[in-house]
């Protein structure tokens, strides 16, 4: 993670974020914080990510998604080179 995304602010952002305690809180939270593009672009990377770990091709993705192929690739690259955090939640979800 970049040094200069460790900051107090981010800290405490991210305490409150684990403070929530179902998903009606979260969309209540999230819904306040972010608008409504900024949460589904946060969430087709998510969906992003789980398709490419279960193998399928950029095109596939993209129509299921509608994300770019830019998109897909960036998610992609972290996926291979970033910070493991994708693997590390879709290991602990239900499948």
């Amino acid at each position: 993670m970049s040094k200069n995304l460790r900051t107090e602010s981010v800290d405490e952002f991210f305490d409150a974020v684990l403070c929530l305690q179902n998903r009606e809180e979260c969309y209540r939270f999230f819904e306040d914080v972010c608008t409504v593009n900024e949460l589904q672009a946060i969430a087709q990377r998510f969906e992003v990510a789980h398709l490419l770990r279960k193998n399928w091709t950029y095109v596939d993705i993209a129509d299921k998604t509608g994300a770019s192929t830019a998109t897909i690739s960036r998610v992609n690259r972290s996926l291979n080179y970033g910070n493991d955090g994708y693997d590390m939640v879709l290991e602990r979800m239900p499948q």
